[in-house]
């Protein structure tokens, strides 16, 4: 991995996982009094994005590593909890809201990690399920260089409440073929179409990429999870998403794939510009769309109603007992598309939780709560 420039609060300029760092990236550094310094040099660039991803900043969480994730009371939450490890990406997909959410976006790695494992340890010993990952405000896998993958998951697989889905865009998964991971990990990808990953995510791995690091990481015992979010509605749209389910069962067991996603693109209006600036012949944000009660601009509810259905009905045909949920929809997508709806089977986050008791040797559903 490399840098233009290396930032480093002074504050954790000589602790162990800068010194790390340091060490790896043999780069050049500059250590800032605070975070204001690294921000107003971003924020002065033309292309703020750009020049956030060409930086990194050391630094430390000041606050919670582990979160719970927002959601909306207007659409079904899985209760997903995150595990902020850092923020920002240094892959540039066109629809990323991130470029919009942190201000100014900034790569940005928290080296007080034993403060992390020490709020592990707190929801280790809970005694229900938990569900968390670290791909919220981050990839998982672009910090695979930092040794992060060879800290959490051996540190997973030594209990059996929580299970750490790490989600990801590229093929970055060789450090990850001699740990321990006891089946506590999920290995997951963010999947889209050929002509999306062409047109809209720029320097991720390919389509053919993803799904062979993904059948690497199941010959490694791994269990599995995909992620279409955001599928976006373009002609043709419905027939290249159900090639690439199909896809996914020629290089990996339906046994092994722990859930599958689906969302479709949803933006806040804030990211309408920043889409036109930094990717002037993309078309996404001139689709059909309108405000749905979260704010965000949305799909009209029955584009995506047509094509969630064609694409469930799919990888149901081809693996009927495999989880697949929606991501941030109301009952009536659920039930227009899957015929039910979350609260007639528990809840979503119960029904996450039984595929992940199933799959990932967890303690059984009967013993705690879930």
């Amino acid at each position: 991995m490399s840098f233009f420039k290396l930032y480093i609060d002074r504050r954790v300029y000589d602790t162990p996982g800068a010194v790390a760092i340091r060490s790896r990236l043999g780069a050049p550094s500059v250590i800032v009094q605070d975070a204001g310094e690294v921000f107003e040099a971003v924020s002065s660039a033309n292309d703020p994005v750009r020049k956030g991803k060409e930086s990194l900043f050391l630094t430390r969480n000041k606050g919670a590593f582990v979160r719970t994730c927002p959601g909306t009371r207007h659409y079904t939450c899985c209760g997903y909890r995150i595990l902020h490890i850092g923020t920002f990406c240094s892959m540039d997909c066109s629809y990323c809201i991130l470029q919009s959410y942190f201000h100014p976006p900034m790569l940005q790695y928290f080296v007080n990690q034993d403060e992390m494992l020490a709020e592990l340890d707190l929801m280790f010993s809970e005694k229900s399920v938990s569900r968390i990952g670290t791909g919220e405000f981050t990839d998982s896998m672009i910090w695979e260089w930092t040794g992060l993958s060879e800290l959490l998951v051996p540190k997973f697989s030594g209990q059996s409440h929580a299970v750490l889905e790490l989600k990801t865009k590229t093929n970055a998964v060789k450090s990850l073929k001699q740990l321990n991971h006891n089946r506590k990990t999920i290995l997951a990808w963010s999947l889209n179409t050929n002509e999306v990953i062409a047109s809209e995510e720029r320097h991720t791995a390919s389509l053919s990429a993803r799904l062979r690091a993904a059948a690497a990481c199941e010959s490694w015992g791994y269990p599995l999870a995909f992620h279409f979010d955001p599928m976006i509605i373009y002609d043709g749209c419905e027939e290249a998403y159900t090639r690439v389910a199909e896809q996914i069962f020629s290089y990996v067991s339906a046994d092994n794939i722990v859930w599958i996603s689906l969302g479709s693109f949803r933006f806040m209006p804030s990211l309408k510009p920043i889409i036109q600036k930094r990717f002037p012949r993309s078309k996404i944000v001139y689709g059909e769309f309108i405000p749905g009660l979260d704010g965000k601009m949305r799909y009209f509810k029955p584009l995506r109603i047509s094509l969630y259905r064609r694409m469930a009905s799919r990888i149901k045909e081809i693996a009927p007992n495999v989880s697949v949920y929606f991501c941030m929809e109301d009952d009536e997508v659920w039930e227009k598309s899957l015929g039910f709806i979350p609260s007639e089977r528990g809840g979503l986050p119960r029904m996450l939780d039984e595929s992940a008791v199933k799959h990932c040797q967890l303690t059984a559903a009967s013993e705690i709560e879930i």
